[in-house]
């Protein structure tokens, strides 16, 4: 039987963007129980000190994703990054009958160029062994009509910029994570009404019956993580939502 080396996460510097809130949160709080040094970067400083006494101990940057400059500064100081996971973004929603399109095109600067900022400002300290995990989400397969096209086309973009650098910076692995609807403070711009709405809308026609959990998301974060063959990979885990009609 052959076996199978799997990357430790134990001892590992994992940088996570967004790390303060939801997915980001999960993430690190994940890594961190399997042993990783962990540095979460996030806009706002309490925020972050308040989630690093939650993780556990944790280092902590301020950067806004969208902002190529704060995001280089974080890795000023740094040695090695073994893993690098962004999951920093907001929900940019709005019809483009309605909307101004420098308002929507918020999304792919968080989406597309922030990665691109922070991928190129840490590579010289990601080892071979290293990996990169961006987020995209369930409207790359399942747009909807209720002003979310430019959200759709990021996510759509993650995925393809994700394989293309797979090749590119090989073996350096780079994936994607892509989740559905999950519980997280994303939401919580629609108000405590328009929240509950999205939530019950989802327990009435997903297949599992509710919204996911940041939690779970983590969990996938770490096989993307701790999985040497997994490459190039778009892993979803929206609850079997992208295939409802």
């Amino acid at each position: 039987m052959t076996t199978v080396a799997r990357t430790s996460l134990d001892g590992a510097h994992v940088v996570v963007f967004g790390g303060s809130t939801g997915i980001g949160l999960a993430t690190a709080m994940a890594v961190k129980t399997r042993g990783a040094i962990v540095t979460i970067v996030g806009r706002r400083p309490a925020k972050l000190a308040a989630a690093a006494g939650e993780i556990g101990g944790a280092q902590i940057a301020v950067a806004d994703i969208a902002d190529r400059k704060s995001v280089e500064a974080v890795f000023d100081a740094m040695t090695r990054v073994d893993h690098l996971v962004i999951t920093a973004g907001g929900l940019q929603a709005g019809r483009l009958i309605d909307t101004d399109p420098d308002q929507l095109l918020v999304a792919i600067d968080e989406r597309i160029a922030g990665p691109l900022y922070a991928i190129k400002a840490a590579l010289p300290l990601i080892p071979r062994t290293g990996s990169i995990v961006l987020t995209g989400g369930q409207y790359s397969d399942r747009p909807s009509g209720n002003g979310t096209a430019v959200v759709a086309a990021a996510v759509r973009g993650v995925e393809a910029l994700a394989r293309a650098l797979a090749l590119e910076l090989k073996p350096i692995r780079v994936n994607v994570i892509a989740p559905g609807l999950i519980e997280t403070p994303l939401f919580d711009s629609f108000g405590a009404e328009g929240r509950a709405a999205i939530f019950k809308q989802a327990s009435d026609t997903l297949p599992g019956g509710r919204a996911g959990y940041p939690e779970e998301v983590a969990e996938a974060m770490i096989l993307l993580l701790s999985n040497g063959y997994m490459n190039a990979e778009v892993l979803h885990i929206d609850g079997g939502g992208r295939f409802i009609g």
